[in-house]
């Protein structure tokens, strides 16, 4: 029968990709974690992760099993939190999010509420977002794409408007806004698929019947802003995420204006989670309209 120190050197293990580093992550001996997983796959007689010359990967039983001590050591370290102490002041929260534009609102108001919070975010595009989520490896999400199952809770946050930008030497600098069809050949730099605002973006294209010129994929929202300031084409962004860059511009697009809507996002079965239920809390009064806020507080009083 398979022990609780031989599982989670088998999940420290997959967690971290290897043994090395999760023996560096864990300060314990790269001999005693391989020891553990070796007896645990000599008890079970299944091989949990095919070992090569560059590491391991794990095997279709071993991911079976992840997702099982993902839950798991996730409910213990609930539980771990609770036994320790009964302050609500502090905590650990694991955010995975698509941008940190909306995250960090929402963390700041958490830690006006519990001071002493330990946070780490975790960026991915929209759709890994929710696998994170699923895979235990994040409490709760900030995603553009809505899950279509019952296993996630899900609020909305807010929408943004979907827009373009250029470097502002371009000639179209001195707009503030571009129609969808003055794209037509236009060279661009997109996300990777998997990204919400590329999704919306190429689905509006398609639907005007616009092709684009050039393409150059970024897998970072950072990579793509520097691929367009050095003047490789145009990117794709929302306008909360857009920010400031002196060297860049954004236009919206028009006819019609189109929008993002953004959401917060947990696994249904942890949504009463205290930590994770004042996350939710803190993200609705990080992102309420002027006039919610206005009527909560005469409510208040």
């Amino acid at each position: 029968m398979a022990s609780v120190t031989q599982l989670r050197a088998f999940h420290l293990v997959a967690t971290a990709g290897g043994y090395s580093q999760a023996a560096r992550e864990m300060a314990v001996s790269q001999s005693t974690l391989s020891g553990q997983v070796r007896q645990l796959e000599a008890a079970s007689g299944l091989a949990l992760f095919e070992r090569g010359p560059r590491g391991v990967r794990l095997t279709e039983e071993g991911t079976a099993l992840y997702q099982v001590t993902s839950r798991l050591f996730s409910a213990l370290g609930e539980a771990g939190d609770l036994l320790k102490s009964r302050r609500t002041d502090g905590g650990r929260l694991r955010v995975a999010s698509d941008g940190m534009v909306h995250s960090l609102p929402i963390l700041r108001a958490l830690r006006q509420r519990r001071p002493n919070l330990v946070f780490s975010i975790l960026l991915h595009n929209s759709d890994n977002v929710l696998e994170q989520l699923a895979q235990f490896r994040a409490d709760v999400g900030i995603t553009a794409q809505r899950p279509k199952d019952d296993r996630f809770h899900v609020h909305p946050l807010t929408a943004m408007k979907l827009g373009v930008f250029l470097p502002k030497t371009h000639p179209w600098a001195q707009q503030r806004s571009v129609g969808i069809r003055d794209l037509e050949g236009v060279p661009f730099v997109l996300r990777e698929r998997g990204s919400r605002t590329r999704e919306v973006f190429e689905q509006h294209l398609a639907a005007h019947g616009v092709v684009l010129g050039d393409i150059i994929e970024v897998s970072t929202r950072e990579g793509v802003r520097e691929a367009v300031a050095a003047g490789f084409g145009m990117g794709a962004t929302a306008d909360l995420e857009f920010g400031f860059d002196s060297r860049l511009h954004f236009l919206q697009l028009r006819n019609p204006t189109l929008t993002i809507e953004e959401y917060v996002v947990c696994l249904d079965e942890r949504r009463r989670v205290p930590m994770i239920a004042d996350f939710f809390d803190c993200a609705v009064q990080a992102f309420a309209p002027p006039a919610q806020l206005c009527l909560s507080d005469s409510e208040a009083a």
